[in-house]
């Protein structure tokens, strides 16, 4: 049976023998068209694609051939360490192609010099980079949000949850930090990480989770909506007794019990949990999260909108997670605009889960005449100008630098 508890969702395996969805019904999802281009009746030629620097941040100049000139920003620690990879591999697909044609140029781009030999966030985070750039030419070309290439917005105000980046320090100390990070802006959920990253089941500190858990729901509330993240940390038994822990104290979803890429094993936790149980956010091919989703290897899916080669690829995860009776909670990579591209998605997808994942705003010198870009009383309004809505601070753009393999 499932229900609503604490703002998630509690699930009961045998309850309801699953999949609830057939390969065939995923398979059909998968090749349905996902943009609407329908309002853009001329060609929109990719002249060229720039790679910019300035310090730590990476921007992508994209110009059309009709001189139409738009900034975008890419995932900041992802391009640092393969921007060969984006300019070598990546890049020259798109270059004198008609935008409209941005799906089947994500095909190409996985087969492209064998690229698919490259799969998995080096390869899809570039594509990624490019495919926003893309739809921000699209969009902007169009006069409209970019949220009109998917079907339009369905809300503008998206409601937020802090996610703590710590580990390893005192559970009392975290307590601290929560209260400091969701001090003034109105949020009623947030998530914190529990285990040892990747550790075989050790702590950060000794008895740093089992402390932190109960200390957390003391400390804000039943009216607080809590998720915990172990980060790959742990076995299935263990998994299991931590996921007891946070049933026991009303927590409303798990994220990566164990190791990203055991899908069994993660299988097996949410088999054995009423807990929600969500992953994916190092997911990248979508026949795997077709198994993830037609097997119920999770309850929430999470893809990450850079990490996953962008919001076409996200939208086909979310869409088979509906077919499914499933809600998307994607994962918000850190940098650049990343908490931006989640409340985009947000805005347009119809199974999204109650909450988004937020960490604060850019650094990145930023205006929107339509949002604050700030989480007030617990939302984050999205942009509905053109394209995502958002202008880089031109003086920022021309100090940047061109990226070149040489």
């Amino acid at each position: 049976l499932v229900g609503l508890a604490a703002g998630g969702l509690t699930r009961s395996r045998a309850a309801a023998p699953d999949p609830r969805v057939t390969k065939a019904e995923l398979d059909r999802i998968l090749g349905q068209p996902v943009l609407r281009t329908d309002f853009l009746n001329s060609p929109v030629r990719v002249e060229s694609v720039d790679l910019l620097r300035n310090g730590k941040h990476y921007l992508l100049r994209t110009r059309s051939a009709d001189g139409l000139e738009v900034i975008t920003v890419p995932n900041p620690s992802r391009m640092a360490e393969s921007f060969p990879v984006f300019l070598k591999n990546i890049r020259p697909v798109f270059l004198r192609q008609d935008a409209r044609r941005l799906e089947d140029l994500l095909w190409d781009a996985y087969r492209h010099g064998s690229n698919y030999k490259l799969q998995g966030i080096a390869l899809w985070s570039g594509v990624a980079a490019i495919e926003m750039a893309l739809l921000e030419l699209l969009a902007r070309t169009a006069r409209r949000p970019v949220a009109d290439l998917f079907g339009g917005a369905i809300r503008r105000d998206i409601p937020v949850y802090y996610a703590s980046s710590n580990r390893g320090n005192r559970p009392e100390e975290e307590i601290e930090h929560l209260r400091k990070l969701v001090a003034g802006s109105g949020v009623k959920a947030l998530k914190f990480r529990v285990g040892g990253r990747m550790s075989r089941n050790a702590d950060s500190l000794p008895g740093r989770t089992e402390a932190l858990i109960p200390l957390v729901r003391k400390s804000f509330g039943d009216g607080f909506t809590l998720y915990a993240d172990s980060n790959s940390s742990y076995d299935v038994p263990e998994a299991i007794r931590i996921g007891r822990l946070m049933e026991a104290h009303g927590y409303a979803f798990y994220e990566e019990p164990c190791p990203f890429d055991w899908h069994w094993e993660t299988k097996e936790v949410a088999d054995a949990l009423n807990l929600p149980v969500a992953g994916g956010e190092q997911e990248f091919s979508l026949r795997n999260w077709q198994w993830m989703i037609e097997h119920r290897g999770v309850d929430i899916v999470q893809p990450d909108l850079h990490y996953g080669g962008g919001y076409v690829r996200a939208t086909q995860v979310a869409r088979m997670a509906a077919a499914a009776g499933m809600t998307v909670v994607p994962h918000m990579s850190g940098g650049g605009l990343g908490y931006l591209d989640v409340v985009h998605f947000a805005s347009f997808t119809p199974n999204i889960g109650p909450f988004m994942e937020f960490k604060g705003n850019a650094e990145l010198p930023v205006a929107c005449e339509t949002s604050s870009l700030r989480c007030e009383e617990g939302r984050v309004r999205c942009p509905n100008g053109p394209g995502f809505g958002v202008e880089i601070e031109p003086a920022f753009v021309k100090a940047a630098r061109v990226v070149s393999l040489a």
